[in-house]
Order: C-alpha cells, then structure tokens, then sequence
C-alpha cells in the first residue's frame, strides 16, 4: 500500500479507501490509485485486512461430492450468487464421510471464512446439536431438520410425487422406481422422502405398491453405473415395467442407456423421468423428463441467508426452513416435445 500511495501521489489513507470502495473520493484521485495498483499488480492482503475488519469476504461451501452432476451445478450456482454479492467461495468436497463432515464445521479452516454453507449426508438427525456453532452457517440438504440453523432445502415429498403423477397421466401403471431401499431406508435420507412421494402417488391413483419395482442403489452409486445395472438387473429378472422414476438424473442416464442395450424404446415401451434437472438430462438422447427442484433459487436464497447471518449482532432471530417451489419439466423420454415448458 506504501508503494500504491507513492505511485499515485496519495496517502495510504486514500488507496485504502479506493480498495474498499469507499464512496467519497474523486474519480481522478480512485482512477489514479487503480492504475497504481494495476502498474504494481497490487493485491491487497485478505488475511490482513480479516484481522482487522472481523471479514475475509470468503464463505465456505461443504458439499459430498464435486463428481456429482448435482452438488458441481450447485456449486457454480452458489459462485454466481456470491460473486454478485461481493464474496468469495472456498468449495470444500467431504466425500460424504462423517469425520471429513464433521470438522467442515468444527475444524481450522472455518476460522478463515466469514460463514459457510453445509450440506452433510453421513450426520443426521442425532447430530443436529454439532451444527450450534460460532462460525454463522446455513444447512443444505434433507439430512437434519429442525437443527439451529437456517436450512433450505427441496420439496422432495411433493415433488417426488408429481413426477410419478406425471407417468400415471401418461397412461404408465406398472411404474418403477430407481434408488431406494425398502429395508435399510433413513427416514430423513433424500431417498425415504422420494420414495414416500412415489407410494402416495401410487396410492392416490389406485395404483397397488408392488415391491419388486422398487430397485435400491447404494448413495454412493446415485450415478450411470448404478441406474443401468438396477435396469439390467429388473429386465434380466422378467419384471413387467412400463416407466422409471429414477431419484436422481445421473441415474436415470444409466437407466436410458441400459435399456437401449436391452432393446426397448423410450418412451414407446418404457417412460423415464429423473430428478434434480442437471445440464446433461436436456442433452440426453432421448432428452430426459425431470423434476427441477429450484437449484438456482435454493443457491441464491442460501447465500443471501448466510450473509444475513454473518451480519447480525447481539441476540440471533429463530432458524428457519426454506423451500422454493419446484416443477416437472416433460422432455422426449415421457413423449414430450423437447421443451423446457412445464
């Protein structure tokens, strides 16, 4: 900064006034000192500057894994949002596991960030009190409800069950579901909460629950691979389907490709509908009906929640839960015209 406020004929005062957009300097004096900075290739200490303003402008984002389509596209919206506020993001990937979960909130590296964004899938609900932190935090994600945090989330149940709904109005009854598991399931797990939309849907129509078109995957193969050996497996057992709802896109890719090997027709012999509505179900081939949960919405609404937190003083207003609104988007694998209409 010494070096800045020599170049440009002004005091310290003034190039920190610059650095800091402080409103009540001259545009000949700002343009002065920003073409010092540039000549110097100045950058001003963050470090420093958090030491004495409390602040890094940096907040944190804990996802489980960055080779998901879900939680990559999550993580560009939640740049976006920060950047249009000012802030950076430190991405940090926990890879699902609970001791790398648990010290994203209770470790080192918090203290260098302003607040951070959480989104656990191995603590659960007995672990909401390890969320009471210092460091101001909003909570992503299904796994823990009714914690100390803010928490914005999806509408897994109802959207879940529109998707289904979707398929029964196609005229689809024999419909399949990808990613559940109907005896080891957690109740707060994205998959229980998805797959109690599907029973209600099926219910509601008439439609009798057969457990034999229930295929579970493990979480850690939410992806292709899981969703075409489901496939594989349910057409090599002789199960009559008609449609798939698989719990996530990345596995209803693997269920398109799987029964192309098989040799049916989407959606002429089976209609798919994934969930999460990722870049890749638009370009898919069929393109891949879906649920888009309001993945921007949900990044944008974090963000902003998280930055209020950051700056409150003195006694904290209650948690809340947030939920924006979702809709199903009809593609070629339900028989739709390749639009993003609803």
């Amino acid at each position: 900064m010494h070096d800045v406020a020599r170049v440009a004929g002004v005091s310290i005062k003034t190039v920190s006034n610059v650095i800091n957009d402080y409103p009540h300097v001259r545009p000949g004096t700002r343009d002065r000192v920003n073409d010092a900075i540039r000549q110097l290739a100045y950058r001003p200490n963050l470090s420093a500057r958090g030491l004495r303003s409390g602040r890094t402008g940096v907040i944190g984002l804990a996802v489980p894994s960055l080779r998901e389509n879900y939680f990559a596209e999550l993580a560009d919206e939640v740049i976006r949002a920060a950047e249009k506020r000012g802030l950076g993001v430190m991405v940090e990937q926990t890879s699902g596991d609970r001791d790398s979960e648990l010290r994203a909130v209770t470790g080192n590296r918090p203290r260098f960030l302003d607040g951070m964004l959480f989104s656990p899938v191995s603590l659960g609900q007995e672990d909401a009190e390890a969320l009471n932190v210092e460091l101001p935090l909003v909570l992503l994600g299904e796994r823990i409800f009714g914690g100390p945090t803010d928490h914005v989330t999806m509408h897994n149940t109802s959207s879940s069950q529109a998707a289904v709904e979707h398929l029964v109005g196609i005229g689809r009854r024999r419909i399949a579901l990808i990613g559940a598991d109907l005896e080891h399931g957690d109740e707060t797990s994205s998959a229980s909460l998805r797959l109690k939309g599907y029973v209600r849907a099926l219910e509601e129509a008439g439609i009798q629950f057969d457990r034999a078109l229930v295929r579970p995957t493990s979480m850690h193969r939410w992806n292709r691979g899981g969703g075409a050996e489901a496939t594989h497996r349910m057409v090599q057992e002789g199960v009559d389907f008609d449609a798939v709802f698989a719990l996530n896109d990345t596995l209803g890719l693997g269920v398109l490709r799987a029964l192309r090997e098989e040799g049916l027709r989407v959606p002429d012999d089976v209609a798919v509908i994934g969930f999460d509505n990722i870049d890749e179900s638009k370009y898919s081939v069929p393109s891949m009906s879906t649920v888009d949960t309001g993945r921007a919405e949900i990044a944008a609404i974090a963000v902003d929640r998280l930055i209020e937190r950051i700056s409150e003083k003195g006694e904290r207003r209650e948690p809340e839960t947030i939920k924006p609104a979702f809709r199903i988007v009809a593609r070629e694998s339900t028989g739709f015209a390749d639009t993003d209409a609803d």
